[in-house]
């Protein structure tokens, strides 16, 4: 599966294209940063970074879905960062890719699930550590770090969804970010299950816009 990872920012929005079908450095298709200065209006930022989303996504057709880190789902909430994740999102929904969104946590945590990868806080060295020992690249961005981790996990994430895979194939924080259900053992809520897992959250967590139609693309007033 070739998937683009995008992790938004303003001041260097990073970006992957992943093959999970391959290793070494043939995973990395292509990769880079975009970055906007501050002396720029907060609009022109946000419409050059959707712009250099859609044309990733323009040169790339053979992307068949997106990974993108939801900055909107987080504590660290802002106006400014939910502007940009609209804006990215908006490029993904034009261009008909399927979405999958990965708070900064799970980004994380998926990347701290590599073999031989550090099991405390992981920092941007070390995501840049795990993206060198997934491809055999030694040059990255911490930005387009990021993105990678996200790329890749897009691309498990919807072979999970599609049945290319199964359970038995995830690893541990796969299975914690894709498909948990916890069932409360304790307390007011015990014998309650709720299914925590992306997996189970369509229309929030991720959309399958490719089965979108034109006329549900184009605005007409």
């Amino acid at each position: 599966m070739i998937t683009l990872g995008i992790d938004p920012s303003l001041t260097g929005l990073g970006w992957s294209v992943h093959n999970n079908s391959v290793t070494g450095e043939r995973r990395v298709i292509a990769k880079g940063v975009s970055k906007t200065p501050s002396s720029k209006p907060f609009i022109w930022r946000n419409m050059h970074q959707r712009e250099v989303v859609a044309g990733v996504l323009s040169r790339f057709p053979e992307i068949e879905a997106v990974g993108c880190e939801s900055v909107a789902f987080e504590e660290s909430y802002s106006e400014g960062m939910y502007g940009l994740f609209v804006y990215v999102n908006e490029a993904i929904y034009q261009a008909k890719k399927d979405v999958v969104f990965f708070d900064p946590v799970r980004v994380k945590l998926m990347a701290k699930g590599d073999p031989g990868v550090r099991k405390g806080t992981m920092d941007k060295g070390d995501m840049i550590d795990a993206c060198r020992a997934d491809t055999g690249i030694y040059r990255w961005n911490h930005n387009e770090a990021d993105a990678h981790i996200i790329a890749r996990s897009a691309a498990r994430f919807f072979c999970r969804l599609h049945g290319r895979i199964t359970d038995e194939d995830l690893t541990p924080s796969e299975i914690q970010t894709f498909v948990q259900i916890h069932t409360f053992k304790k307390g007011s809520k015990k014998g309650k299950t709720v299914r925590r897992g992306i997996l189970f959250k369509e229309g929030s967590r991720f959309h399958l816009w490719s089965r979108l139609k034109d006329e549900d693309v184009r605005i007409s007033i």
